[in-house]
């Protein structure tokens, strides 16, 4: 026997007649349209649209419905937060003013709702709509700081205010797009972000909060660059004068963006220092390090890595790095290019996971642990590497990290992220005469960012004498 479906009814339903879409009200709102429209309805009021059957007006028409049933429920302040107009809820005007005689008044619009409060809303009405990962790095950092004009600064390594970005505090009425356009953001964040915004706006007059009639965000012809100094140099968001050919790859992340290397010693002096620290923390990241330095995997991946991901039999030889982990959200999810990457182990790189994996170690045991046998994170990493902040006793104190350590006493010639140890890898397997096609396919990369921006490193190269 089917069991019987007990969900309510809606009080305001869509339905299509002869391909237009029109709302089906519950008698219970009969009172209202006596009032609206002079007369008590014979049955169920209805209301056609004006809108033609589609996906897209099925889902505007369905919103609409939802948000005007939850105005209408509540019994208390309904008189207010109704609007007869239907612009609040994204349609046309159904009643003029004059056929409007509630007891208690539509409130005035607010006109000068700023850009940051437009976004704070909107993202809360967006948040249920994405990833977790996709909102919390992208709309909730990287959009969220283009908005608020913070560009992140990597010599200070923290976030400084650009002159020209901030919007923030603008009303709508003063929003001039070309502050962003100005902010040292690359291309992609720049149409993103406006992406973004116009659709907050967009979100933010269908509800009638807004006066204004044309979307201060939209650029007619869309975000160009610049034909008119295509061929002048620029300056990065580092300091660093480019030429017109010299764009980078990826200049939405710093890390991908800088691609210098250590060398081969420098990549061995970081390895022992490692395993040479007295400090337990150092110590047990020391193969970790190693393994970064032999792979060039991005960390996120190896702190995802269990020892089911890693074949060393006489048929199978190789890393499969799948996922990627991320400390800031404590979750695990898919590597950066969603891709499942296979990894032929070679020599050093087998000895290495030989002599770490324990006799009693499972399938689904982490490669590498910190010293509370967990994840390590992104920011344990840097601390080990770079530095460790703290308080003690109202003291702030700063102990620096290995690498820190080696630069300081000129162990090594300067300071590189984490992150370089993949761009080390690449750099010397490349100079090392490495196949460019397994190489690409074994990092995620392509063969000709590795030709671009990994061969030209080695400036002792020569042409050979054919």
């Amino acid at each position: 026997m089917q069991a019987k479906n007990t969900a309510p009814k809606p009080l305001v339903s869509v339905y299509a007649e002869k391909g237009v879409l029109a709302f089906r009200f519950s008698s219970k709102y009969n009172p209202l349209f006596e009032i609206l429209d002079g007369k008590p309805p014979t049955k169920q009021r209805t209301m056609g649209l004006g809108l033609r059957e589609s996906p897209e007006n099925w889902k505007l028409a369905q919103s609409a419905a939802l948000r005007i049933e939850r105005d209408l429920s509540d019994s208390e302040n309904w008189q207010i937060l109704f609007d007869p107009t239907f612009v609040k809820y994204g349609l046309a005007v159904k009643y003029s003013a004059a056929a409007l005689k509630l007891a208690a008044p539509i409130p005035e619009i607010e006109p000068e709702i700023t850009v940051g409060a437009m976004w704070e809303d909107y993202l809360l009405w967006k948040q249920p709509q994405l990833e977790e990962t996709t909102f919390k790095l992208n709309y909730q950092v990287v959009f969220t700081n283009a908005v608020k004009g913070l560009i992140w600064n990597n010599q200070q390594h923290s976030h400084t205010i650009a002159a020209s970005g901030c919007m923030w505090d603008m009303s709508l009425s003063q929003v001039d797009v070309n502050r962003l356009m100005k902010a040292p953001l690359s291309l992609r964040t720049q149409r993103k972000t406006l992406a973004a915004l116009s659709e907050a706006f967009t979100r933010l007059q269908s509800q009638g909060k807004t006066k204004l009639t044309a979307n201060p965000f939209v650029i007619v012809g869309g975000v160009t660059e610049n034909k008119t100094d295509k061929y002048k140099s620029t300056v990065d968001v580092d300091g660093i004068e480019r030429e017109w050919w010299d764009v980078p790859d990826n200049e939405t992340d710093d890390d991908e963006r800088d691609r210098r290397a250590f060398t081969k010693d420098e990549r061995d002096i970081i390895i022992k220092a490692f395993y040479e620290s007295d400090k337990p923390g150092q110590l047990q990241a020391a193969p970790l390090i190693e393994f970064l330095f032999l792979t060039g995997c991005r960390s996120g991946e190896a702190f995802a890595l269990r020892w089911q991901d890693v074949f060393m039999g006489r048929d199978k030889n190789y890393v499969r790095f799948s996922k990627s982990y991320n400390g800031r959200l404590k979750n695990t999810q898919v590597t950066k290019t969603g891709d499942i990457r296979i990894f032929k182990i070679y020599p050093k790189l087998r000895e290495l996971l030989l002599r770490i994996k324990p006799d009693t170690a499972q399938p689904n045991d982490l490669v590498f642990q910190n010293t509370q046998g967990n994840s390590y994170s992104s920011n344990t990493l840097d601390a080990l590497w770079r530095q460790t902040r703290g308080r003690k006793n109202n003291t702030i104190y700063n102990y620096p990290g290995v690498v820190t350590q080696l630069v300081d006493s000129g162990v090594i010639s300067c300071y590189l992220s984490p992150y370089h140890t993949r761009h080390t890898f690449i750099t010397l397997m490349a100079q090392a005469g490495a196949d460019l096609f397994l190489l690409a396919t074994t990092c995620g990369n392509s063969i000709e960012v590795i030709q671009r921006h990994y061969l030209g490193v080695d400036t002792e190269a020569t042409l050979p004498d054919i």
